[in-house]
């Protein structure tokens, strides 16, 4: 088999098949229950690891800075940290990226993040 004698030593995953799978769990379990408007862009995208045939794998997301639009007051801008982590601990894919977040008005009539 090709692959057993790649420098991987094995079958592996590619790296977009891991970010496109990676995408589907976070539209699935994060962006469809918020009021997302879309993504300006992606800050980077790093694949750590490979990921074997069989890896039970777990995804996780961080937000790093959160602040309100300053052209869009009903709008927030958020930077995420989307990480896929292997049953070791490891991370094996990264992304960092913008996402456009509608805002709710609190108490006071003031927008905030929803």
């Amino acid at each position: 088999m090709a692959a057993k004698g790649s420098i991987y030593g094995g079958l592996i995953a590619s790296g977009w098949q891991t970010a496109l799978l990676t995408m589907r769990l976070q539209v699935d379990s994060l962006l469809n229950h918020t009021d997302a408007q879309g993504s300006p862009g992606v800050e980077n995208i790093r694949f750590r690891k490979p990921v074997r045939p069989g890896e039970r794998l777990t995804a996780r997301y961080t937000i790093l800075v959160a602040e309100p639009s300053a052209r869009r007051p009903t709008l927030g801008k958020l930077l995420g940290r989307t990480e896929l982590v292997d049953e070791a601990g490891d991370v094996v894919y990264q992304m960092d990226g913008w996402g456009l977040i509608g805002r709710r008005p609190d108490a006071a009539g003031e927008s905030t993040l929803s």
